[in-house]
């Protein structure tokens, strides 16, 4: 075992702390990651205060981790020392269910493991990317282009593949109508990856404070989601809906929006449950789905169509010191639009 610097909550609600872990050694297959940035994500701030349920003390959140490869174990064929790298939201899973043989390993029927607040395959916790390294089996890593610094590629390792796959899965391209709900970490990068795929991109957010930044990150329209004229004006318009809000929203009012056939795909995660007439979906044909990250090659498909264009996240670099006050600012919605650390702080 390696003990390295990280960034701990000792307990939830706690304030994060610099404290020290333990990384095992690098084994066969594995690849040891110097990490040079981690994004902040607000799922870590619902992990780390045990919102969305109890959790693993003391936590390294973190699962928007960008680095480089500092070694790699004797069986490692995919990455060399020195590879510019990326890890997400998941570092195993089964690899032998019918999902994870159909890359889609963010399902893995046994339960995939989590980067963080989870349990590894060696019955240890696991832990963040809020550190200095990281040791993941190869097969969890993609690689990050070139093209793509490490600090704006660090939060397409969850923002962006929770946007890209049910975009893509759910036909956003040329000719299509598609809403973005929410214009914060996950819905810039929804904005961004919604136009480079070709379809006419319009974001519904509470009120117009952004509209500017929406429009400049690629939207074609921006609508306030408190005026009650926008439900008038814009029902039967979306042929896609993709709300990544975390907080409840009235899903019929949002169904409404919708084409005949279309469909409300929901990323985020409220810690409270919802409630929804049925008769919203069955007028209509419509349809109310979940999606949650991507598999491993999806993620890496994301990576390199980002690079293509250009896209990259809307960042403020902080230092390790500032996660704290970065929390609280993420919850004040006081980000434009994401925070990365920069891990050399640690």
């Amino acid at each position: 075992m390696t003990t390295v610097a990280a960034y701990a909550a000792p307990s939830a609600k706690a304030p994060l702390e610099r404290t020290t872990i333990e990384r095992r050694e690098p084994g066969e297959f594995d690849v040891l990651i110097d990490i040079k940035f981690a994004g902040i994500c607000h799922s870590d701030i619902h992990q780390a205060r045990e919102g969305w349920g109890e959790a693993i003390f003391p936590m390294v959140p973190g699962h928007e981790i960008a680095g480089v490869v500092a070694a790699v174990g004797s069986g490692v064929t995919r990455f060399a020392v020195g590879d510019r790298v990326g890890v997400g939201c998941m570092v195993d899973s089964c690899r032998e269910c019918e999902n994870c043989k159909a890359g889609q390993e963010q399902y893995c029927i046994k339960g995939n493991v989590p980067t963080y607040n989870g349990i590894g395959t060696d019955g240890r916790p696991t832990y963040g990317g809020y550190a200095q390294t990281v040791v993941v089996d190869e097969n969890y890593v993609v690689r990050i282009p070139d093209a793509l610094p490490l600090d704006v590629a660090a939060p397409l390792l969850c923002a962006g593949i929770t946007l890209y796959s049910p975009l893509k899965r759910f036909g956003a391209g040329p000719g299509k109508k598609v809403a973005v709900v929410g214009l914060g970490g996950l819905g810039h990068m929804g904005v961004k990856i919604a136009h480079a795929l070709g379809a006419e991109v319009t974001v519904l957010s509470q009120s117009l404070r952004k509209k500017d930044d929406g429009l400049k990150l690629g939207a074609d329209h921006y609508y306030a989601t408190s005026d009650p004229k926008t439900f008038e004006e814009l029902a039967g318009t979306f042929d896609l809906i993709v709300s990544t809000v975390s907080a409840p929203l009235d899903f019929g009012a949002y169904l409404s929006l919708l084409k005949t056939e279309g469909t409300l795909a929901n990323v985020g995660a409220p810690e409270e449950p919802i409630s929804l007439n049925l008769f919203s979906l069955i007028g209509g044909g419509k349809t109310l789905a979940g999606s949650m990250i991507g598999g491993i090659a999806e993620t890496q498909e994301m990576l390199d169509f980002c690079a293509e264009h250009g896209l990259g996240a809307q960042i403020e670099v902080i230092r390790a010191d500032q996660i704290n006050e970065a929390y609280e600012r993420v919850l004040a919605s006081d980000v434009r639009y994401r925070f990365v650390i920069d891990t050399a702080t640690i």
